[in-house]
């Protein structure tokens, strides 16, 4: 990364206060997810009855639950959980919606009908939840469930995207020119293609992550996501439903971690597309 790069980032930040608010946020969550044992004041599955549904004290800063396990110490775990699950998902559908765009995109035909016309359109016909939730009752609760069900439902998205931005590609001069030169479909695609679309995908992935957070909470607030005793945001305001008027710091503070970490996702994918979007350079002279 040239110095001008680092230059125009900088600007971009100092621009758009919510793109950095976004980035410490993300990488507050990160440090907690990679550092959790380190940084957990407690164990997240140790039992305390006899301390059970207690208020922010000082040992206790977010309090405990209706078990007594520490409720910090439960929210630095559960963001381990909501990234693994994030990135996982946006993995997952990314790599299947590239392969299937590509495809529908670059041969259409008879190909492009099949993928996009018939398939895409009946995992569209549905609502993409309530066929994760289908398919998480159908294979069980877990972490590697909640990761396929999320992408199964996921890719679409990826592969319309890819679909249209290849379309558009494939026709500009320059693929012209790698034929004529007899490169391979192949390499077309690696090293002509695919350079090329890489920042709306980059932009849109960012905003999956979100999504994905937020479906994982879904799932474990309905009691399919990752099985107890792990700790998950979602399984933590599930379990706090029945203590809302008694405790309600049960529910306020994995609310908040999970707002907080969509935000940051959020706050990345429109930073990100401002900053690859040509035209905002030309506004701003960066």
């Amino acid at each position: 990364m040239t110095y001008g790069t680092k230059l125009g980032l900088l600007n971009r930040f100092s621009t758009q206060p919510l793109a950095a608010i976004g980035m410490v946020l993300l990488i507050i969550f990160t440090v907690c997810a990679i550092f959790a044992p380190w940084l957990a004041p407690q164990d997240p599955a140790t039992l305390n009855l006899a301390g059970r549904l207690s208020g922010p004290t000082a040992s206790h800063w977010f309090g405990t639950d209706e078990l007594g396990r520490d409720t910090l110490s439960r929210t630095i775990y559960g963001a381990r959980i909501s990234l693994i699950v994030a990135v996982s998902v946006v993995g997952l559908s990314l790599a299947t919606g590239l392969v299937a765009g590509c495809l529908a995109g670059f041969y259409g035909g008879l190909l492009d009908t099949i993928i996009n016309v018939y398939l895409t359109n009946a995992f569209l016909a549905l609502p993409g939840i309530l066929l994760a939730i289908a398919v998480v009752a159908f294979m069980g609760p877990g972490l590697v469930n909640v990761v396929l069900a999320l992408a199964i439902t996921g890719w679409v998205g990826y592969a319309r995207l890819v679909r249209g931005q290849v379309m558009a590609i494939k026709e500009r001069e320059f693929i012209e020119a790698a034929r004529a030169l007899g490169a391979s479909d192949l390499r077309i695609l690696a090293r002509h293609i695919l350079p090329n679309i890489v920042q709306p995908l980059i932009v849109q992935a960012a905003i999956g992550m979100a999504t994905a957070v937020m479906a994982e909470a879904t799932l474990s607030f309905l009691g399919l996501g990752v099985p107890p005793p792990a700790a998950s945001w979602g399984s933590m305001l599930n379990d706090a439903r029945s203590h809302l008027f008694d405790s309600p710091h049960l529910v306020f503070f994995p609310a908040i971690a999970v707002m907080l970490c969509v935000l940051s996702f959020n706050f990345l994918g429109d930073a990100l597309r401002d900053l690859m979007d040509p035209r905002t350079h030309l506004e701003t002279g960066v």
